[in-house]
């Protein structure tokens, strides 16, 4: 892999000659250095990759120039560009490490990032995509691989649930993956980054990470109620101060969604390979702070939880309670989520 730093002659003219460049650890699916520019630290990224770096490139800076119309920012500002050799050149950010109670400043800017969307937007990304029938049928499997009995209303209930998930309004700039890391806590608030899966949609869809665990991270973690229920209530208050209007979207279906989708247990470069639900009764794997079961019980608790009440979702609590129970049962040594971030 080539380290050599991409900074065309187009950016040159534009940016002035960077010095001291250092390539920093990053995915696979992209390079990053960090440089000077007239004794100013900046950012250099790469998107690299096939067969899909030049879509996730193209998210990437729209989301950025979107996102960039919001103050205080939630982004780093955008330096430059070279769509030719997918390069970004961001401002560079100082990151502290995040506080015991971080998620209510992540949820506070988070709901900011969401309400820079407008609906003349709606075109510039893709919309955001929710659970398949695939996934129904996965999840379904699953049940009938660890013996539990799906309640004759559960099939039904789920489609349902798809489909009212698929016909979510909003046109929220969704980040695509708003994990541990990338969210920079920095003196100025909380900045997020790598948007290469921004899309439109419904913002509730990602503040259900908060309350199912970060489901598309490395880091999976689990706040206690009280801190949670501090940041979700932060999260409304931000995205009503910020469009005049209460948040759009059923937390208790986001949160389901999320549970049947197996590509969720698995980091970006295995999605779409096979069944990973499938994968579970006979196989454990280890990803970030968390195993694929261990996230699994968690989300199963969660959904059985928040549908308790709902009764055209009776069916969906029975089964994810029966399930959660079956897998603890079988597997007693599963641990909880972690409650701290590394």
């Amino acid at each position: 892999m080539s380290s050599q730093l991409p900074f065309g002659d187009g950016l040159r003219a534009e940016l002035g000659t960077p010095t001291r460049h250092r390539r920093l650890d990053s995915s696979p699916r992209s390079r990053v250095w960090r440089i000077e520019l007239n004794g100013i630290p900046a950012v250099v990224k790469q998107i690299v990759g096939v067969p899909d770096a030049a879509q996730r490139y193209a998210r990437e800076v729209t989301a950025l120039q979107l996102a960039s119309r919001v103050e205080p920012a939630v982004v780093p500002r955008l330096l430059g560009t070279d769509d030719e050799e997918r390069v970004l050149v961001l401002e560079h950010l100082e990151p502290r490490r995040p506080s015991r109670e971080w998620i209510v400043g992540y949820a506070t800017a988070l709901a900011r990032l969401h309400a820079t969307g407008t609906p003349e937007d709606v075109g510039l990304l893709p919309a955001w995509s929710g659970p398949t029938q695939d996934d129904i049928g996965s999840f379904l499997r699953l049940a009938e691989a660890l013996e539990v009995s799906v309640p004759s209303g559960a099939p039904s209930e789920l489609e349902a649930l798809a489909d009212r998930i698929g016909q979510a309004p909003g046109h929220a700039l969704l980040h695509g993956d708003p994990c541990p890391g990338n969210d920079l806590h920095t003196a100025q608030g909380v900045r997020f980054i790598d948007f290469e899966q921004a899309a439109l949609g419904n913002g509730i869809m990602e503040l259900a990470y908060l309350r199912i665990g970060f489901p598309t991270c490395w880091c999976s973690t689990a706040a206690t109620a009280p801190l949670m229920d501090r940041a979700e209530t932060a999260y409304r208050t931000a995205w009503t101060t910020a469009t005049g209007t209460e948040p759009h979207g059923d937390l208790t279906d986001a949160c389901a969604g999320w549970l049947l989708r197996g590509d969720a247990l698995v980091q970006r470069a295995h999605r779409g390979t096979v069944d990973h639900l499938a994968r579970v009764p006979d196989h454990d794997w280890k990803w970030g702070t968390a195993t694929a079961r261990q996230r699994l019980v968690h989300r199963l608790g969660v959904v059985a939880q928040t549908t308790a009440e709902r009764a055209d979702l009776r069916g969906l609590h029975r089964l994810a309670a029966d399930l959660r129970h079956r897998m603890l049962d079988r597997w007693p040594t599963l641990g909880p989520l972690p409650s701290l971030r590394p």
